[in-house]
């Protein structure tokens, strides 16, 4: 090898040698960046890890107070009802200490007349039945009867007097319907 094919050989080494060197300072510097961004993709899924636990605890108290409130609702509902009652109540019992018939009936009707407007304010009807057309929704048919004076299909007689609750029937009328 003469020193001129020595020193061109050199040449082309040490810029295989700078151009290797450049290369491999660029892959580093990629490396570096793809391991920067892992630990911050690292870092902000530990962040939406710890959020997704709290949310989580979070729910489960949110949930525990609500089964505590609603338990607590479920349990004094007829707080406001019973209270209106025990006016009754008290009513029933100084009826029955009076030795006189009439203040008795008197005492009793009272009574009735409260539980009346008591039900009433709550909502609670009763259902219209005799000479009313029989509705399976709100009646229940006891007894089929013929009947001259009421038409086929319509209530002759109320047995027993049923009662809604808003829109809702809480007793069905038991009754005797007119059957041609």
């Amino acid at each position: 090898m003469t020193d001129e094919n020595k020193s061109e050989t050199e040449v082309e080494t040490q810029d295989l040698e700078e151009k290797y060197e450049a290369l491999l300072e660029e892959k580093n510097q990629e490396i570096e960046k793809l391991q920067e961004d892992l630990e911050k993709s690292e870092s902000e899924t530990q962040e939406y890890i710890s959020l997704s636990q709290r949310l989580q605890a979070d729910f489960e108290n949110f949930k525990k107070i609500t089964d505590k409130r609603n338990q607590e609702l479920v349990k004094f509902a007829n707080e406001n009802l019973i209270k209106e009652f025990l006016d009754c109540y008290e009513d029933f019992g100084r009826a029955l200490e009076t030795e006189n018939n009439e203040d008795l009936r008197n005492g009793i009707e009272l009574i009735y007349n409260k539980f009346s407007d008591v039900l009433a304010k709550e909502g609670v009807s009763e259902i219209p039945a005799k000479g009313e057309k029989f509705d399976l929704n709100k009646h229940e048919a006891l007894m089929v009867q013929d009947s001259p004076d009421v038409e086929n299909g319509y209530i002759i007689e109320e047995l027993m007097k049923g009662y809604m609750y808003k829109d809702k029937v809480l007793k069905y009328s038991k009754v005797i319907v007119c059957k041609k």
